[in-house]
């Protein structure tokens, strides 16, 4: 078995594959201080969940974006897991080239999304990652990382609004029924969701005018995904689990690269 972790600003998720089907999975929060051994009752509550022999974590890759985590989290698996594992980063084979003005600002995240999206599908796709940001990386038919655009996440959009107003209250975000709202709660979620359904429609539309192409794909992944999945008809795919796979994709390269 393998153990993905996927850690991002907001939250830290753990996938664990059995061969190639992912079995199970787990979601912890970010800015929550924890030492290794935190982590390590936090993990071995993953494997009881699935009934998982710690023993049958044969290795372990991890794509972050947040250093700070990364000494207690490492730690926590050579001392829980009794394994050291794979850090997504420089010198590791992702099968992605990145056309970028400075490749190493391109976030581990990012790559196992777009390395993702090309292995699988084998053509263009432009992944749309609703995380703390929402970013959209286009990679093309011949693997080539070429083009990003990245905006407020849609949680940073509504916190913004009722932390920079008065009045305002924080509210839970999910779609209305109507675009019409006659209070203000309603109104609120009218504008942070269909609001944001309009930007994604928006930047997608002028993304696929300037690339100049039609066959490109359009995946949607990350938390927030769902809600705005469902309303548009410019994302092609909802692929929530996306990293997990893109990690195992990678993980898979470099291992056979080593035999």
């Amino acid at each position: 078995m393998l153990l993905t972790i996927d850690v991002g600003n907001t939250n830290i998720t753990m996938g664990i594959f059995d061969e190639d089907t992912l079995v199970g999975n787990f979601r912890l929060t970010t800015k929550t201080p924890r030492t290794s051994d935190e982590y390590g009752i936090c993990l071995g509550t993953l494997l009881d969940k699935y009934h998982i022999d710690s023993e049958q974590i044969e290795d372990v890759i991890i794509s972050s974006v947040v250093p700070k985590v990364m000494y207690s989290l490492n730690s926590c698996i050579i001392k829980y897991l009794d394994r050291v594992p794979t850090i997504i980063g420089p010198g590791v084979k992702t099968g992605i080239q990145v056309n970028s003005d400075n490749p190493r600002e391109v976030g581990a995240d990012r790559i196992v999304n777009v390395a993702a999206a090309y292995h699988t599908y084998h053509q263009a796709c432009l992944i749309i990652d609703f995380g703390t940001a929402t970013t959209f990386d286009y990679v093309s038919d011949k693997g080539v990382f070429e083009y990003t655009v990245i905006s407020p996440g849609i949680e940073i959009s509504a916190q913004a609004l009722w932390n920079q107003t008065a009045k305002l209250p924080e509210i839970e975000i999910k779609k209305p029924d109507h675009v019409l709202a006659k209070n203000t709660i309603n109104g609120m979620q009218s504008g942070i969701v269909y609001g944001y359904i309009g930007q994604i429609e928006y930047i997608v539309k002028n993304i696929l005018k300037e690339l100049d192409t039609k066959n490109v794909k359009v995946i949607a992944t990350g938390g927030l995904a769902k809600i705005i999945f469902p309303e548009t008809d410019v994302i092609d795919e909802y692929v929530p689990d996306l990293a997990f796979r893109g990690m195992k994709i990678i993980y898979d390269r470099n291992k056979k690269a080593l035999v």
